[in-house]
């Protein structure tokens, strides 16, 4: 067993026994042949991954940081990237695994991965050699699992990965427009690992060695598995029904939603406390984890019943009240079990794991990487590893909880943040060992850009809160915002032998940047390449409500230090926002309004977003279910009105585009049924013109420009000339899709007659 008296208390990953001590050095790449396996001296792995990624052995790829981990603890791990699924023999090519199959799908969701927000094939795929689509079968967890199975019938399968995470419990499926059941149940695993699994996957391979069958191992966080009763001594809260729910009392009430602070401090009086601080900690400044309050003892026995699989694919309703139910379960330090009956078993979940420190962190990222991909694909470009091999990860998590996005779901809302030393050191590995590298790092982030070591004030709030998000409606007073750590680590960086430029390429998250203005002053004036990416979404409250995030005034408090900055250190920079059409709680005229905004501020963007309703996120609920999950949920709960159709969700995407005269006649005819006729004509203040003779041909020319890729190679200002000079200026550049989401500033206004407007450089930067 585990040396480990107190199970809440985790082990660190580096205080794990090695399964085969000494016996066998780090592998050069994880093998994926019998030859490589010959070559190690190994007779059979312990543990094989299969993944639906190409195999980059590089701590940005899932697969290379699982198998380095498990090697670390001393198990030969195996690798089988990208198998021909159509039959069981690529499954076989390494033998049977003495302890488990390791499946995931990913990187990404195999569905989102091939198809795009209009359910339309992709030609491409970025985690492959060559960008080549098809190499991978939709639902590849389920695939790949069952192929595993065929082979071997009596090893264990463990699954994992982002697929799997957001398909623990019953979900709407946007592909097929229906409530499916956990994927544990369709891909028939012993065992699923939600999350950034390694303090889990570590664990479990430990207790499967000791010879503790997969089906007795019901206990680790971050798990979830099939049961058929609920286990003695457990206290179960139903929580199956939103009309008569369970009795209840205040503190695990699971509609506690903390708005006012002063309900965290009740649950802060209410609970008790361990703390966790690892013993090779040594900074001061480390954020030291406090988890696992246990109200009245029993947090520990208890578990949340959700509305069965059956009901939730019937009743809309109940399908929004679980999933508000298990977003309120996702705090490490006060979630609880969660059971959800499918037909006559349960799917169990146990409570999310306990974040890395920072020493783990560091353990993590400063395996034997060997930061490449897999020799066997003979130097074919996986695009994928080409946009972060300069690149660096310093943190995990966020604590923004927009509701679109799955990085909450999957990597916590708690910031688990590598030590400044950990990061130096990787920039020194990629200057001294990337080929390639020309002195510029392109990134130093992770999900959001300026998270890095921030948390909570006050450990225990931060345990016991159940706020979805730290920063909306507004930032949190509980929440530190001082970016003093990341602003060192920029210094430190920037000056090392060798290194050229700092880029951040990560998103920034820019509610939080403004309340320390000399951390925007440090990234304008140093650490942006031209174009900086913020993501404000939507300039209406009706959306952003839906979504989580922030008024535009925060956008325009950001635009105004951006700008100052930039004009301080004399240089030529440019916003970059994001926007998003058909977002649930979108109307038209929400859209209007964002258009005639994007026309105010000279923004003509060349490509656009459409809501994509991914597993188990909020948002996705709302389309789904038409109610809004963030506030309780009731059938008489308030209407989310939502783009389903085909016609409106092109009309959404058409207002992102107002400036194309493809989509006039779509908008005119949208704008008149809304009784907005004063908006078409040639005035400033208007969208879009009149119908003009002539608009045919700019219609066709704009559909030859876009086949002919001219389109996206367009540049205006200082750039446009600075390309000029150059000998193939104006060629489209293979394989290198630019647009204004991607490193392109706005577009100059055209007339019906072709001729560029009067509109100057800084009304079309947005300035």
């Amino acid at each position: 067993m585990l040396p480990n008296a107190n199970p809440h208390v985790p082990v660190a990953l580096f205080d794990h026994p090695k399964y085969w001590a000494e016996c066998y050095d780090t592998s050069p790449y994880l093998p994926m042949s019998r030859a490589e396996m010959d070559a190690l001296g190994w007779d059979s792995c312990d543990i094989i991954i299969v993944t639906g990624d190409a195999y980059v052995d590089h701590p940005s790829f899932g697969m290379a940081v699982i198998g380095r981990m498990l090697e670390a603890q001393g198990f030969r791990v195996g690798i089988i990237a990208q198998p021909d699924w159509h039959s069981k023999d690529p499954f076989m090519a390494l033998g049977a695994p003495n302890l488990f199959f390791g499946v995931a799908a990913g990187n990404m969701d195999s569905m989102i991965n091939r198809y795009t927000a209009d359910r339309k094939t992709r030609s491409d795929d970025v985690y492959t050699p060559g960008g080549m689509a098809g190499k991978r079968p939709d639902r590849a967890t389920l695939v790949y699992t069952h192929r595993c199975r065929e082979a071997f019938p009596d090893v264990p399968i463990i699954i994992g990965g982002i697929e799997a995470s957001l398909r623990r419990i019953a979900h709407f499926d946007y592909w097929q427009e229906k409530v499916r059941t956990s994927i544990l149940l369709d891909a028939a695993a012993d065992l699923l690992l939600y999350g950034n699994a390694e303090r889990a996957v570590v664990e479990v391979a430990h207790r499967i060695a000791s010879g503790e069958p997969v089906s007795s191992i019901t206990d680790v966080r971050g798990t979830a598995f099939i049961r058929r009763d609920t286990p003695q001594g457990w206290m179960e809260i139903d929580s199956s029904r939103i009309d008569q729910p369970g009795k209840i009392d205040r503190i695990i009430n699971p509609y506690l939603n903390t708005t006012e602070m002063s309900e965290c401090e009740v649950e802060k009086r209410n609970v008790q406390w361990f703390e966790y601080e690892d013993p090779r900690s040594k900074r001061p400044d480390e954020h030291k984890l406090i988890f696992h309050p246990r109200a009245r003892l029993d947090r520990d026995t208890t578990v949340i019943r959700l509305p069965s699989y059956e009901k939730v694919s019937k009743d809309k309703a109940l399908y929004a009240h679980a999933n508000r139910v298990l977003h309120l379960e996702t705090n490490p330090g006060n979630a609880r079990a969660l059971v959800q009956k499918h037909g006559n078993i349960d799917v169990w979940l146990n409570p999310p794991p306990i974040p890395l420190t920072t020493p783990e962190m560091d353990f993590v990222f400063g395996l034997p990487y060997a930061r490449l991909p897999h020799p066997s694909y003979n130097g074919a470009k996986i695009p994928a590893y080409e946009m972060i091999r300069f690149s660096v990860n310093i943190m995990r998590g966020c604590f923004g909880g927009c509701t679109f996005c799955s990085i909450t779901e999957h990597e916590g809302r708690i910031i688990q943040s590598r030590s400044k030393e950990s990061i130096i050191r990787e920039v020194e590995e990629i200057r001294d060992k990337v080929p390639g590298f020309t002195g510029v790092i392109s990134d130093l982030g992770g999900p959001t850009a300026n998270m890095y070591r921030l948390a909570c004030k006050d450990p225990k709030i931060e345990a016991a809160c159940r706020k979805p998000a730290c920063v909306y409606p507004d930032v949190c007073h509980n929440l530190n915002t001082d970016h003093a750590a990341l602003k060192e680590l920029y210094r430190e960086a920037r000056t090392l032998p060798g290194i050229k430029k700092i880029l951040i390429g990560s998103g920034v998250r820019y509610d939080l940047a403004i309340k320390d203005p000399e951390y925007v002053k440090e990234l304008v004036t140093h650490h942006v390449g031209g174009y900086l990416k913020i993501a404000p979404e939507h300039t209406e409250s009706g959306p952003l409500s839906k979504m989580m995030k922030p008024g535009i005034g925060a956008y325009d408090e950001f635009k105004r230090l951006f700008e100052k900055y930039t004009k301080e250190a004399g240089k030529e920079q440019y916003l970059i926002p994001y926007f998003i059409a058909a977002h649930p709680g979108t109307s038209d005229e929400d859209m209007l309004n964002l258009a005639l905004w994007l026309k105010k501020n000279g923004f003509r963007a060349d490509q656009v977003q459409a809501f994509y309703p991914s597993p188990m996120a909020s948002a996705t609920t709302m389309y789904h279910t038409d109610k809004n999950p963030l506030h309780k949920v009731t059938y008489k709960s308030e209407k989310v009105a939502t783009a389903k159709s085909p016609e409106q969700r092109k009309l959404h995407k058409a207002f992102l585009r107002w400036h194309d005269p493809k989509n006039w006649p779509l908008l005119r005819k949208a704008m008149a049924e809304m009784g907005r006729q004063e908006l078409i004509g040639d005035g400033e203040n208007q969208l879009i013109p009149h119908y003009k003779a002539g608009e045919e041909q700019l219609v066709y020319e704009a559909h030859r420009r876009k086949n002919k890729g001219g389109e996206h190679q367009k540049r205006v200002g200082k750039p446009a000339q600075a390309a000029a000079s150059k000998p193939n200026a104006g060629k489209p550049q293979g394989g290198k899709v630019l647009t204004q989401h991607t490193g392109l500033p706005p577009k100059p206004k055209a007339d019906l007659s072709g001729r560029k407007s009067t509109t100057n450089g800084a009304k079309r930067r947005g300035k």
